[in-house]
């Protein structure tokens, strides 16, 4: 599986972004699609996650609430849907894919695409 992460950018405190995650090969609906990101001097951290079928999802306990995460199979594309972003939601974002069920680990991913910047700006 390729991954291909988009939608990055800079936006205001309190404001939106959606981020989409673009994946190669027809049995992408076998494959649970993790978010997660990294700023500057930090570790990769867990973000959001969504199993295969679209019904199963984690979240991060300082995105709950805001981010929503969603996949449309007929399309192979996963999207993070994050309002009322915060200066701490800066970071690069990453999207990751695992043949099985949903992770919050980072390590139990097996492909990963590049990252997109998102910047919050107070």
């Amino acid at each position: 599986v390729q991954l291909q992460a988009s939608g990055g950018g800079l936006v205001q405190a309190g404001g939106s972004l959606r981020l989409s995650c673009a994946a190669s090969g027809r049995t992408f609906f076998k494959y649970a699609v993790g978010w997660f990101r990294q700023a500057p001097g930090k570790e990769r951290e867990f973000v959001a996650a969504i199993n295969g079928a679209g019904g199963s999802w984690n979240y991060a306990d300082s995105v709950k609430g805001r981010f929503t995460i969603s996949r449309t199979n007929a399309k192979n594309t996963v999207t993070l849907q994050m309002n009322s972003l915060e200066p701490e939601d800066t970071a690069v974002y990453y999207c990751a894919a695992r043949d099985g069920p949903v992770r919050n680990t980072r390590s139990e991913y097996e492909f990963w695409g590049q990252g997109t910047q998102v910047t919050v700006s107070s």
